[in-house]
């Protein structure tokens, strides 16, 4: 099943895209939530009504009307939190070796993860940037998750009960302002907190069981064969793929659980793949080739990331009107 969260005159609803088409999950059951933070809330019991009103349109044992117009948010618009994981070895061995630093052991003993701003989470359509985050503006190609269900203390052998779905994720990066505040050794922040992208829909499990496969040995969870890729102005510049994943997403959750509640609407990314991002596209082309020509993202750029099952995540990047610079205001 793939749910939505679109627009219609102003106000935000929950919906089902099946068929091509979007259809108001309330309309067919008036217990069922209009919108996804409720719905999430409501665990596995909203969610089996909803697969079943899913089946029944598929099957053409149920009719709805069909949404015209509307406009498609993120496909949880207002996640009670965004954590972003360390997932995939090749992307930080990749970046590391490019930095002429050896691979940190600790990334085999635990999976780590950040928060990032939940309220700058965003769906398809135009991401709004300032003049200071095209200083090295990059894309992150990621998956992402988000739980329907309040747990804490949970164990990766059960983490996987805790996922309503997947989603494509663009893990914005203002790699200079990035940079800069790291030195610090605390953040990221203001190199991250302006957009996390995430859609076009969400694939709830069942969805993605012809995809399953075998995590990397020695882990738990669940795993899934998804091709990902992302094209920039159409030229494809990264390939990978959801099952490249060292720590699963049920670990990373048993440790986002640990000691403290996690909560239904929480997102949870997986980290970059390999061949992810610019910044590791860039440094590994100039470690072969010193005349390599670095790529940013800039103004007007079209960022489409595609995963197998998860769909096509569509953006265009556009600058904010403004001379404002936070990177002016460094002092000397």
């Amino acid at each position: 099943m793939k749910l939505v969260s679109y627009k219609t005159e102003d106000r935000e609803h929950l919906g089902i895209f099946a068929n091509g088409h979007i259809y108001n999950i309330n309309s067919f059951n008036k217990a069922l939530p209009d919108n996804m933070n409720d719905f999430l809330w409501g665990g596995d019991e909203l969610m089996e009504r909803a697969l079943r009103i899913n089946e029944d349109l598929l099957n053409g044992k149920i009719e709805g009307k069909e949404e015209p117009f509307y406009e498609l948010l993120a496909p949880v618009p207002h996640p009670t939190s965004c954590r972003d994981g360390y997932a995939f070895r090749q992307h930080v061995e990749a970046a590391r070796r490019n930095r002429k630093v050896p691979m940190i052991p600790e990334f085999d003993q635990y999976p780590i993860f950040y928060f990032t701003n939940h309220n700058a989470v965003q769906g398809p359509g135009e991401v709004e940037c300032m003049p200071d985050h095209f200083q090295k503006l990059d894309f992150e190609l990621e998956v992402a998750v988000v739980l329907n269900k309040k747990g804490r203390n949970i164990r990766a052998a059960e983490a996987d009960s805790f996922i309503a779905g997947y989603m494509v994720m663009n893990d914005m990066s203002a790699r200079t302002l990035q940079m800069e505040e790291m030195l610090l050794n605390l953040g990221p922040a203001k190199g991250k907190d302006f957009s996390t992208v995430i859609g076009p829909w969400l694939v709830t499990p069942d969805e993605l069981a012809p995809y399953k496969t075998a995590c990397k040995p020695g882990h738990t969870g669940n795993t899934y064969n998804l091709q990902m890729k992302c094209s920039v102005n159409g030229k494809q510049v990264s390939s990978g793929n959801m099952a490249d994943m060292d720590w699963t997403f049920a670990e990373i959750i048993e440790r986002c659980a640990y000691g403290c509640d996690v909560l239904p609407g929480d997102v949870i990314g997986s980290g970059t793949v390999g061949t992810g991002c610019f910044l590791e596209l860039n440094g590994t082309g100039l470690l072969n080739n010193p005349d390599y020509q670095p790529q940013w993202l800039q103004p007007g750029d079209l960022v489409e990331m595609e995963i197998t099952g998860l769909g096509v995540l569509s953006n265009v990047i556009t600058k904010a009107d403004t001379d404002f610079s936070i990177l002016r205001l460094k002092k000397l």
